[in-house]
């Protein structure tokens, strides 16, 4: 029978993305093949608990959420992910899979929802981007995420925002300050001067628990 390893799997509110503050049930597999500088996820590097599908999926059941998010690590890369998010969008839960953007989307059961983390120049994997997943992005489902150190981050993601029309092709497009680097009144600013469609967010749960807080 077909395993995953598995960091943790818990019940919390929803961070980030357009689906902030919702109730939301996270499953976060463990592996990565990137090492972003300023990663908050690096216990999910290596260990993790092996676990069937049947066995995670009654763990979401248990906690009696509509929304699952998938999440890592990097979720893709473990192959077994595919069948798992095809399962839960079977059981009828409306599923968000985050990724690191270094592995393809494409195989990805369509019913769910993708929230590609485009890897800027202070993260260090900016080379590594599968550039490809920016054009299967889907106006009415799925979300690009930029994770933004500095200004040179910035002028980067409005670069790319520019370059593939993410603005039409993306149900949003996220602005994440990498928490207590960079001045938030400052992104704010270059956000709201921007003239672009585009969404700052805010860490939530880390203003609720903490930045070092697991498992919320």
């Amino acid at each position: 029978m077909s395993t995953l390893r598995v960091t943790e799997i818990f019940r919390s509110i929803q961070g980030e993305s357009t689906h902030a503050g919702r109730p939301c049930a996270f499953v976060r597999l463990t592996g990565c093949p990137m090492r972003c500088t300023w990663c908050d996820s690096t216990y999910t590097f290596t260990g993790g608990e092996r676990m069937t599908i049947d066995e995670i999926v009654e763990q979401v059941r248990s906690f009696g959420c509509r929304l699952v998010e998938v999440t890592g690590g990097e979720p893709l890369a473990q192959r077994e992910a595919q069948r798992l998010i095809a399962r839960l969008c079977d059981e009828g839960y409306e599923v968000l899979v985050e990724t690191g953007g270094f592995f393809s989307t494409e195989g990805i059961d369509p019913r769910a929802a993708i929230i590609l983390d485009v890897k800027c120049p202070a993260s260090g994997e900016a080379e590594r981007n599968h550039w490809p997943n920016l054009e299967r992005l889907r106006a009415d489902k799925d979300e690009v995420k930029f994770v933004i150190a500095d200004r040179a981050d910035w002028e980067f993601a409005c670069q790319v925002i520019a370059r593939y029309d993410l603005e039409r092709r993306a149900r949003a497009v996220l602005i994440s300050p990498v928490w207590g680097a960079i001045d938030l009144a400052d992104i704010a600013d270059w956000v709201a001067s921007s003239g672009r469609d585009l969404r700052l967010q805010i860490q939530m749960h880390k203003v609720i628990w903490g930045p070092d807080a697991r498992g919320v």
